[in-house]
């Protein structure tokens, strides 16, 4: 199955485990597909540089390396308008829909708040590793 996981819930699975680290596992474990646009992609490494200054014990590299050898990056077309109060959303939608992954997985409550965009399910992270894993 392909997912977009939204940076938050990346980073956090990354860095403090939890139900997003779960996620993480079934990503490393092949049961799930990471798919990335460009711009997602751009976002992911720019948090991660932000935190290895911030957090000098993380290093942001092995992390960037390990999303380019395991997940599909894809092109993905902007979306015409806005669908969430955050238009910085737009991108995991766009790339959701481009790529044909059936669920968006965010902590953002701009994007949790529609649950459903088209043929997409938007969950949080116990709802996809209740739902899923």
């Amino acid at each position: 199955m392909r997912i977009v996981l939204d940076t938050n819930v990346f980073v956090s699975g990354v860095f403090f485990g939890g139900q997003p680290g779960r996620i993480l596992t079934a990503w490393r474990d092949k049961m799930v597909r990471l798919v990335l646009s460009h711009e997602i992609l751009e976002e992911y490494i720019e948090v991660l540089y932000r935190l290895e200054k911030l957090y000098p014990p993380i290093e942001a590299e092995p992390v960037i390396e390990l999303i380019l050898a395991g997940s599909e990056i894809i092109p993905a077309v902007p979306l015409e308008k806005p669908v969430s109060c955050d238009p910085d959303d737009g991108k995991f939608i766009a790339c959701a829909l481009a790529s044909k992954a059936k669920v968006i997985v965010s902590g953002d409550k701009h994007l949790l708040s529609l649950k459903r965009f088209q043929d997409i399910d938007i969950l949080s992270p116990s709802e996809f590793v209740q739902k899923y894993l």
